[in-house]
């Protein structure tokens, strides 16, 4: 596994990352054997940096992630602040929440303030059982979660957020932090007001999306800010194709109409050239310079091997040509093969 290098914060991540949502048993309930094989099979084939937060089954993804990293060095670690969990002893069980099966007695709440940061990396290193973090990443700012609110939280974060994290990062703390989300436009909003070392960037630089090539991207490249590129998948449509026994998903959601023709294009140049979707889509970020990482969502081993297989399949330049040239892709969108990353 190819590794990037972060270079503000002078860290490397493996090309793939392991995404920890389905270790906080997103979707359906993992056991705790197979939520430790799923992770360590990651880590023995290579991928060396996880990404995971308190969100995930309401901190039950960042307990399992420590149980496996603790006393191991191999591995980047991320994890996100926020949110703080507040216990509640009125949640029994594993029920469904916010998209999670998780028997975790915690709800949470938006806290992007000084204290509130500070006190979110805190509970993050007591469930990891960790004494250190690598990156910090400030979840879910911006219009697309909170709507009008948003500018109250940016404001806390403006007044005091940034400031928490800053000496977190000059007290040697964490490596380095930056922003986690779904929306690039916040990122610009942010940046002439912080130096970001990172920003984990979900569903928005895609195969079926390229918005953040104008503007952010460029960005980052000029202030030197690396980008992580998650949801690389559009909630599934890009892994599953178009003609599966469900329906297929874009941006959590049954995908529209328009998005499913597109996705039938990709399909039929990709059996043209005998490239199986799931891995054009998984390579394709990696061809921007900015981008250091994709990290799938991983729930299982056999998932784990299958995202390697994707990784390493060798796709034909012609195929990414045929891309630009039937206008399936932005022309200005960097293709594998054609950029040398660090």
């Amino acid at each position: 596994m190819r590794t990037r290098l972060i270079q503000s914060a002078g860290i490397r991540t493996s090309e793939i990352g392991f995404g920890a949502a389905m270790l906080g048993n997103l979707y359906h309930p993992l056991s705790e054997s197979d939520s430790r094989e799923t992770l360590i099979a990651a880590l023995e084939a290579g991928i060396a940096y996880v990404d995971t937060a308190p969100r995930y089954g309401h901190g039950l993804s960042e307990r399992r992630v420590g149980d496996v990293l603790r006393g191991r060095a191999d591995a980047t670690l991320s994890t996100k602040v926020g949110r703080l969990l507040r216990a509640n002893p009125n949640l029994l069980g594993n029920a469904e929440r916010n998209g999670f099966y998780s028997p975790m007695q915690f709800e949470s709440n938006y806290d992007y303030t000084y204290g509130g940061l500070m006190r979110s990396y805190e509970d993050s290193l007591q469930r990891l059982g960790l004494a250190h973090i690598d990156l910090l990443y400030v979840h879910d700012i911006g219009s697309l979660t909170h709507g009008q609110d948003n500018r109250r939280h940016f404001a806390d974060l403006l007044g005091g957020g940034f400031r928490a994290l800053k000496e977190l990062r000059l007290s040697g703390a964490i490596g380095g932090f930056g922003l986690g989300v779904n929306e690039w436009e916040i990122c610009m909003e942010a940046m002439p007001h912080e130096d970001l070392d990172i920003v984990l960037l979900a569903s928005r630089y895609t195969l079926l999306e390229q918005g953040a090539l104008a503007q952010f991207l460029p960005a980052c490249v000029e202030r030197g800010i690396a980008v992580v590129i998650g949801g690389a998948y559009n909630s599934g449509i890009l892994a599953t194709g178009t003609h599966g026994p469900e329906t297929p998903l874009y941006d959590y959601k049954p995908a529209p109409a328009h998005i499913v023709e597109r996705v039938r294009r990709l399909e039929a140049l990709c059996a043209d050239f005998d490239v199986p979707l799931a891995a054009a889509a998984l390579q394709f970020p990696l061809a921007h310079p900015a981008v250091v990482s994709v990290i799938p969502g991983l729930g299982s081993a056999a998932r784990v091997a299958q995202t390697i297989d994707l990784y390493n399949t060798k796709i034909p330049t012609d195929f990414w040509a045929q891309l630009r040239t039937q206008g399936l892709v932005d022309s200005s969108a960097p293709l594998p093969g054609e950029t040398a990353c660090a």
